[in-house]
């Protein structure tokens, strides 16, 4: 009993208090549309509602001035230094949030926000700084006077390089510099920090010399230093190396004050060569765009690797087998000079799409390189027919094959359509198309052509012309006033509307004479005539 009365208790209290589908308007549109979700969209949707509510509370000002009174506090009291530090990951976290989805330990490289540049100097800014941190993303970047530059003008000589302290992953389009050919500063950027003028001195110098380059990359990885002071150089065992065509050398020890020395460091360089190796020092590489530089400077990064390993493994040249440079020249410079040939027709240049990608992947990293892509990564898939946006007027339509479809209005008026737009008219005589040049006002030819319908003097040809009536007026002369157009037209119908249509003009020959009256075979002859005329 007891167990009874408790259960019955319990369901008394259940029954008192208010249920959820007590609250629920079945009714409610917002209510049907949730109930008819499907559930990985509905949890799609909460995921979305909560990220939002997130990001306005990681962005609210109050937010922001009561972290910041935190951390203040924190660095007064000095006691806690975990949760110091837990603060600042919060910090960096709502720093991350209002610069757009760019971590807390990766800077933009697109944060120029001075409209001042010239044509292009924005854009080049930003390839360069991606072209810095890709150097960095692959372990090639060096604090030892290795740089990279790029020439924004030609007239004026300008050039853009880092500034002297700071890392390749903490460059940006901002915060280059602007220099002219002697070194001198243009544009300071957005720091305060100088640039490194020995380490400047061979890009000047290549750049007096070469109109044709626009950008030098300089870098001493291990493997790039360790082929500079092989007295071999770089040696034809590799494709990457057969890519890199004539190479140059030159004794560079890291300054070049002496103007002998000058003038011997670019003779050694020549005129066409893009890849320079420095004695026991490193590597340049040239490119008249941003993209082939990088394209030569990873080719002789792979070249060299490749000939340190396979001179690791094997002990001596000797046992080394060298490629004919000569033979394989027209396969690997004709694709180095030509580019990406697509269908017979160049479509990249030299390094365009492997720079594209790469700038892609950046982009995806989060680096935000304002790069500008020639084409886009996904094809346009062609839109498929969708129920719904056709009307339903147009749905209704029976199908053509049914007894209905044919004798539909809709089909009648469709098909009269289609006859009034190929209507032709059979001319008697034929005609050639000629463009004829028109006269202007004063009597002089003019290169302007009007289209003429010349008559054919051709013999035998009586099939005459089809001419396509593509307009009721068509054959109407020009300059006709309307109004009277419309009158004569307004006549021909109430003809045609009275039957009062005939055979056309009468003749008058026989206007003058008598006829005989008198019966007999004279008469009947005489109407005959008549009749004929």
């Amino acid at each position: 009993m007891t167990t009874a009365g408790s259960l019955t208790l319990s369901l008394s209290s259940n029954d008192s208090k208010e249920r959820y589908f007590d609250r629920v308007d079945e009714s409610d549109p917002e209510y049907l549309r949730s109930r008819n979700m499907s559930p990985d969209l509905r949890q799609d949707f909460n995921m979305m509602e909560q990220k939002k509510r997130v990001t306005q509370i990681l962005q609210s000002p109050v937010f922001k001035d009561e972290l910041e009174g935190l951390i203040q506090d924190q660095m007064t009291k000095g006691n806690n230094p975990t949760g110091l530090l837990a603060l600042r990951q919060i910090a960096d976290l709502v720093m991350a949030s209002t610069l757009g989805g760019v971590g807390p330990l990766t800077s933009p490289i697109s944060d120029i926000e001075s409209p001042s540049f010239a044509k292009g100097e924005k854009q080049s800014r930003c390839k360069l700084a991606s072209l810095y941190r890709l150097v960095d993303l692959f372990s090639w970047a060096r604090f030892t006077s290795s740089y990279i530059t790029v020439r924004v003008n030609k007239e004026q000589d300008h050039v853009l390089i880092s500034p002297r302290g700071l890392s390749f992953s903490e460059v940006t389009g901002a915060n280059l510099v602007k220099v002219n050919i002697i070194g001198e500063v243009v544009d300071q950027g957005s720091t305060d920090l100088g640039i490194d003028h020995f380490g400047f001195a061979p890009h000047a110098a290549i750049y007096s010399m070469r109109p044709d380059v626009r950008c030098i990359i300089h870098i001493h990885t291990p493997a790039t230093a360790a082929v500079s002071s092989m007295k071999c150089g770089v040696l034809p065992i590799s494709q990457e190396a057969l890519l890199l065509g004539d190479v140059s050398c030159f004794g560079y020890h890291g300054s070049l004050d002496n103007k002998e020395e000058k003038v011997e460091f670019q003779k050694a360089l020549g005129p066409s060569a893009k890849v320079m190796i420095l004695r026991n020092h490193g590597l340049l590489a040239l490119g008249e765009t941003v993209e082939e530089a990088f394209h030569y400077v990873y080719h002789s990064q792979q070249a060299c690797e490749i000939q340190v390993n396979a001179l690791s493994c094997s002990g001596s040249m000797d046992n080394l087998v060298l490629l004919d440079r000569q033979k394989f020249k027209p396969l690997t410079q004709g694709v180095a000079a030509a580019g990406l040939v697509m269908d017979n027709e160049v479509k990249w240049k030299v390094g365009e799409a492997e720079f594209e990608s790469l700038m892609r992947m950046l982009d995806n990293l989060g680096y935000r390189t304002g790069y500008s892509y020639r084409n886009p990564i996904v094809r346009e898939k062609p839109r498929s027919k969708n129920d719904v946006e056709i009307p339903a007027t147009v749905s209704a339509v029976p199908p053509e094959d049914s007894e209905l479809g044919l004798r539909s209005p809709f089909k009648f008026m469709v098909q009269k359509q289609q006859r009034e737009r190929t209507r032709w008219l059979n001319s008697p005589n034929s005609y050639l198309k000629v463009n004829v040049p028109e006269q202007s006002p004063s009597g002089d030819v003019s290169p302007r052509t009007k289209t003429m319908w010349m008559k054919s003097s051709q013999p035998g040809n009586s099939i005459g012309t089809p001419i396509k009536i593509e307009d009721p007026n068509q054959f109407v002369p020009l300059n006709t006033d309307p109004t009277e157009v419309q009158d004569k037209r307004n006549r021909i119908k109430e003809q045609h509307r009275g039957d009062q249509m005939t055979s056309g003009p009468k003749s008058q020959l026989l206007a003058g004479i008598v006829v005989d009256t008198i019966p007999g075979p004279v008469s009947i002859f005489t109407v005959c005539r008549k009749l004929v005329w």
